[in-house]
């Protein structure tokens, strides 16, 4: 049985490079360091980042987090040396030379569970080690001998997944009114006993009853627009009523949020209502896209073969994990967001249905889905915890009516207008083209993969049916006009073929035509142009294309008719899986249907008249001078008008909320982008303001002597910036580029002096990820971008400065420019960036104790925009040595105020502790 303090253990950051075997721990170069790890697998953490540290990506070694999703596959774990060595309850290094040591004491404790009598998911791991030991896994050597074989065969992960029943539906809510005074004391045992007075979440929940009334008019919920500063409560402020009508009327509220981050605070949050975890997972469901979960027939095909290499090794793991999963979600839920970056995202994408290809009934593992098994779960729920997309398509399509959202509360609420920007545009471009061809076709040529295609997927209709069985066939025959594989190297070599590459080609010529204009068909980036004054050419492939789009709907319309006669006629070979499967593809039809549809009017745009309530424009997306898709989009000037047709005017009561809701205006610009405008009678106001401090707890320094565009200048402000708060720093940025490079001129400098620096789009780290590492290590600091700007909740002992590199203007795209017409010009570009400043400003103070620093590094910061920050804030225009000097002494203050809390608490304890003795 190998020892793992035998293995050497290897730790690399921007700090150095260290390597422990036969008892000493020393430092080495690069060039070494990737010599020894070639001769021999070294004990790792997180192998692609070390490799990246290195500057060897393709390392491969030992990993210890592939031996903890082993061991404990569905637990959590901050997959850095803190956060493994708090998890196995062994001394956190105090310096980097230490973290050899570690993970040689890591890997025992590890392989030591596996021999107790306690390791929780024991089941299935002796099965799961021979199958790995086969794929060649480095672990399995060691683990193997530490596993005893069971004295009964293991069963198969899919023989004992639980099965989901089929529930009569649910009946329609009972028609309720609520008591204020049942719903203050229902917030009351949720905030717990002790807990300090919060006169404006009282406030808040006490007007949120109102979107619980029964509904008065026709076309009008009762909606609510709440503006609720950070630190008012506005969770348990809407939980309580919402829970409380949930008991009473025996109904479902939909509570939607934008960002995943948000989605698992709510979760957690479920164990207030429910204590019992058990109670909470049947009352409180997260419901998310069927591209999140995991597809058990796609895992099947991978554990069978269909995954080789380092992507089968990811799906024996995932396998591990499916057994002890809560709900097997794979993006955000209990699958370590870490996982699939070891494996280089290799193969994860496909063990989910991203293509819309599932086969309901027809799979053998239908009864044990986890999406079928979450839909029916949130039948029944008190409380879906779902995402404003989710939201929007339920409603929208109606694929489940019996659920279609009825009581929604809209967390995050000032993404709604991006939210319906998104779900009500149309896109046709190669990809979504060829993503349609592969739905109906299946493989073709010599292609492998589960795909099947629409007379695999039916065909007991076409056996049964020949009317449906032709519709099926001249569907497969229509789809042969839409882009086939390699169709962009066709386009850009002027080679395409059949009528709709032929349209993409014309696309891409008149995009690199007009910015041949302006100079930036070399620029690398990805290029668009407004749908106007389209050339001869582009008209006639567009009616060309629009022909053969045509003649694709007509037999996937026939096909609709045919399922749906077939489900009321009812043959003999209808069973309960049958209905099921072909209720399943009148839904996929109709999906697709309703796209193509979109299509054919964005197309009949080009050469005839614009249409005054869209946005038309094309483009080429490129990435570094990298093509890899042409499109024509078309987005709603006004998105929040089909938000209030499809979702707001079905509904019964409608929350729209958030810290931030105003967006930077006034309620005017809420009701606006909310769609309540679109109402008959409005929406109800509520508002209340933080109860922070924000006069002696915050501060806003703008520096007004770094030069835009010297990125030597920026990255030396950042360093020192940082080294001035002693890490717990949020860099964001407008620009990826301009991040990296700051990111690789600071890193190491800031890593000798213990102060490590992740960052997004640098770092081979998931963003949920790099959130729990920042968080866990008060002396780290995160650079990132847009998607750290909101929805990052990290207390001030972590986040104790944001600095960000400028104003965040607007691009200046197709889209905007239209809607900056539209909604008044500057002002309207004002509002978009206050918004966004309060947004990231909101990062900072997340709890009453917390203090620190938002500093600006742009003199061209116009003064007003300055009403983004909450009144009161200071804000003074000074030098980068000024701001050095105000950083520290606001992190300095926090730093103390956090020792002598924990000081209290301790004295605290210690107190309690003598009374007891």
């Amino acid at each position: 049985m190998i020892d793992p303090a035998s293995l050497p253990a290897l730790h690399a950051s921007h700090g150095g490079i260290w390597l422990r075997e036969d008892g000493r721990t020393r430092e080495l170069a690069k060039g070494q360091a990737i010599g020894r790890a070639a001769e021999t697998p070294l004990l790792l953490l997180n192998a692609p980042l070390t490799g990246q540290r290195l500057g060897y990506p393709d390392l491969n070694g030992l990993d210890l987090l592939e031996l903890w999703a082993f061991l404990h596959p569905a637990r959590f774990l901050v997959p850095t040396p803190k956060g493994l060595a708090t998890a196995l309850g062994l001394p956190v290094p105090t310096s980097e030379v230490e973290i050899p040591a570690l993970l040689q004491s890591a890997a025992q404790a590890m392989l030591d569970r596996m021999g107790a009598p306690e390791w929780r998911e024991r089941e299935g791991g002796w099965t799961a080690a021979q199958s790995l030991h086969r794929l060649r896994w480095p672990w399995a050597p060691i683990i193997a001998p530490r596993i005893a074989k069971p004295k009964e065969a293991e069963r198969w992960l899919f023989s004992k997944l639980p099965e989901w029943e089929e529930a009569q539906p649910r009946p329609a809510p009972r028609t309720v009114t609520l008591d204020e005074g049942q719903v203050l004391a229902r917030l009351d045992a949720l905030t717990g006993v002790g807990a300090e007075p919060r006169p404006g979440q009282r406030a808040y929940a006490a007007a949120a009853i109102g979107a619980f009334r029964p509904r008065a008019h026709r076309d009008q919920p009762n909606m609510l627009l709440a503006e609720a500063g950070t630190g008012i409560g506005k969770t348990l402020g809407y939980l309580a009523p919402a829970s409380l009508w949930a008991a009473q009327a025996q109904g479902t509220v939909w509570v939607s949020t934008y960002t995943k981050a948000l989605q698992r605070q709510l979760d957690r949050e479920s164990l207030r209502l429910f204590p019992d975890a058990a109670v909470a997972a049947s009352r409180v469901v997260v419901r998310k896209g069927r591209e999140n979960y995991l597809c058990l027939l796609n895992l099947e095909d991978a554990l069978q073969g269909g995954f080789t290499g380092r992507a089968a090794i990811l799906a024996q793991l995932v396998a591990r994990w499916a057994a002890f999963s809560k709900d097997g979600d794979m993006i955000g839920g209990d699958l370590p967001g870490w996982l699939p970056t070891l494996f280089r995202r290799n193969g994860s994408t496909a063990l989910t249905d991203r293509r819309g290809e599932c086969i309901y009934a027809g799979c053998p593992h239908y009864r044990k889905c986890f999406i079928e098994r979450t839909a029916r779960a949130s039948a029944d729920a008190d409380i879906v915890i779902a995402n404003h997309a989710l939201v929007m398509i339920n409603a929208a399509r109606g694929r489940e009516t019996g659920q279609r959202p009825q009581r929604i509360v809209f967390d995050e609420g000032h993404h709604l207008f991006d939210a319906a920007d998104s779900t009500f545009s149309v896109l046709l471009s190669g990809q979504e083209a060829i993503e349609l061809r592969r739905w109906i076709m299946g493989p073709e040529g010599g292609s492998r993969g589960r795909r099947r295609g629409l007379s695999a997927r039916l065909s007991d209709l076409a056996s049964y049916d020949a009317e449906g069985g032709e519709a099926i066939r001249d569907a497969a025959d229509a789809a042969q006009a839409l882009p086939a594989d390699e169709w962009l190297k066709r386009v850009v070599a002027g080679e395409p073929f059949g009528p709709v590459e032929a349209m993409l080609a014309a696309v891409r010529g008149t995009v690199f035509a007009r910015a041949a204009d302006t100079g930036e068909a070399d620029a690398g980036y990805g290029l668009e142009t407004e749908l106007a004054e389209p050339d001869g050419p582009l008209v006639e492939a567009a009616q060309e294309a629009a022909l053969a789009l045509d003649a694709l709907l007509r037999p996937l319309t026939r096909l609709s008719r045919r399922l749906e006669a077939v489900i009321e006629d009812a043959p003999d070979w209808l069973d309960g899986a049958a209905r099921a499967r072909i209720e399943g593809a009148v839904a996929s039809l109709g999906w697709r249907r309703d796209l193509i549809g979109a299509w054919l009017a964005l197309l009949a745009r080009i050469g005839g008249p614009a249409d005054p309530d869209y946005v038309d424009w094309m483009t080429v997306d490129r990435v570094e001078g990298r093509e890899y898709d042409i499109g024509i989009h078309r987005h709603w000037l006004d998105p929040s008008r089909p938000l209030a047709e499809a979702v707001l005017k079905p509904a019964q009561g409608v929350i729209v909320t958030s810290a931030t809701l105003k967006g930077g205006g006034d309620w005017g610009n809420a009701e606006s982008r909310s769609g309540a405008s679109h109402l008959p009678h409005g929406a109800e106001r509520f508002e209340a303001s933080s109860p922070f401090d924000y006069a002696a707890r915050a501060e806003v320094l703008i520096v007004t002597d770094i030069k835009r565009g010297d990125i030597a200048a920026l990255s030396g402000a950042y360093g020192r910036l940082i080294e001035a708060a002693g890490g717990g720093t949020l860099g964001l940025f407008t620009a990826i580029r301009r991040l990296r490079s700051v990111h690789a001129r600071i890193a190491d400098r800031l890593a000798r002096g213990g102060l490590p620096l992740y960052a997004q789009h640098v770092d081979p780290i998931d963003t949920g990820t790099l959130v729990d590492i920042f968080r866990d290590d008060p002396r780290a600091s995160l650079l990132g971008t847009d998607a750290l700007r909101d929805g990052v909740d990290v207390p001030g002992h972590s986040l104790r400065l944001v600095v960000m590199e400028g104003v965040p203007w607007s691009k200046p795209t197709v889209l905007h420019a239209a809607r900056r017409l539209a909604g008044g010009g500057n002002a309207y570009d004002d509002r978009l960036i206050r918004a966004r400043l309060a947004q990231a400003f909101g990062r900072l103070i997340r709890r009453a104790e917390d203090k620190g620093s938002f500093v600006i590094l742009s003199a061209a910061m116009p003064s007003r925009l300055l009403s983004a920050f909450p009144p009161g804030t200071p804000i003074r225009r000074l030098t980068l040595d000024e701001a050095i000097i105000a950083v520290s002494v606001q992190a300095r203050a926090q730093i103390l105020g956090e020792a002598a809390a924990l000081g209290h608490q301790g004295a605290e304890s210690g107190s309690a502790r003598q009374e007891r003795e």
